[in-house]
């Protein structure tokens, strides 16, 4: 892997073949439209990172302002509901990272039929966020951008109407 400096640095599993793990990986790429295998690589080692601060964190009680910025860089992301504590950020799961991706926030919101197609969504620059088009599935939306993440209004599937637009329930 290069060091290039957009490059998201992540750990392989330590024991490739263990298939228990391996199935377990291909449900969530599957339930969440991953691209491969490294993506959720990526979200796990992201969780690892907010487990580790917590560790530090608690381990050193003296310094609440710093534990209170992680803590609210983390509810605003909303990994963390607003009254949990530093102690939660121990019992996330890598879901609850995934759930907060661009592609992952679309289709919940209706824009797309299925996860998949939400991804191609985003890929293709049909989604917006506050107006500004974005094309990463896997940027981070925070709890305040949620509700402005809707179709470009130059695209096509802005047209209700749209074949491909998400059926209304």
């Amino acid at each position: 892997m290069s060091l290039g400096s957009n490059t998201a640095f992540y750990e392989t599993p330590n024991h490739p073949f263990q298939g228990e793990r391996i199935a377990d990986e291909s449900r969530l790429v599957g339930e969440y439209g991953l691209k491969n295998k490294q993506e959720l690589w990526r979200a796990q080692s992201e969780l690892r990172g907010y487990r580790r601060e917590a560790r530090k964190l608690l381990g050193r009680s003296a310094d609440e302002r710093e534990a209170e910025e992680f803590l609210s860089r983390l509810k605003r992301l909303g990994i963390l509901d607003e009254q949990d504590s530093l102690d939660d950020v121990l019992s996330l799961e890598v879901t609850d990272v995934l759930e907060r991706r661009l592609q992952t926030v679309a289709y919940r919101k209706g824009l797309a039929n299925t996860i998949d197609q939400a991804r191609q969504f985003v890929t293709h620059g049909h989604v917006t966020i506050e107006g500004q088009r974005q094309t990463r599935p896997s940027r981070k939306v925070a709890v305040a951008e949620q509700t402005l993440v809707s179709f470009d209004e130059h695209s096509p599937l802005a047209d209700e109407l749209h074949p491909e637009r998400a059926e209304e329930a």
